[in-house]
């Protein structure tokens, strides 16, 4: 089975919410957040200082998961976070494991 890091980038207003979110759905799957900055995003969602600054406050998740469930996830998050500005990519991830 194929496994994948799910990255998702989201504004620090639904950080709460996504990794509730998260804790509900990924069941005992590991994920990482950090705080982070996004260039690029729409000036509509950025605050006059980070207009200026030319980047946004931004929360970065990043989750191991099967394709099986990322297909579930990205099925199931826009139902709570449609037009919030939360962002996605993927890739296939070459090793995972733990250090015994």
């Amino acid at each position: 089975m194929s496994e994948f890091c799910l990255v998702l980038v989201c504004p620090p207003s639904i950080e709460e919410k996504l990794l509730d979110a998260l804790l509900v759905s990924a069941g005992n799957e590991i994920f990482t957040s950090t705080p982070t900055y996004s260039h690029g995003t729409a000036h509509g969602r950025m605050a006059n200082l980070e207009q200026v600054m030319g980047r946004s406050h931004s929360v970065r998740v990043e989750i191991l998961v099967t394709e099986e469930e990322m297909t579930r996830l990205l099925q199931t998050l826009p139902e709570s976070f449609k037009g919030t500005g939360l962002r996605y990519w993927a890739w296939p991830l070459a090793a995972e494991g733990e250090i015994a």
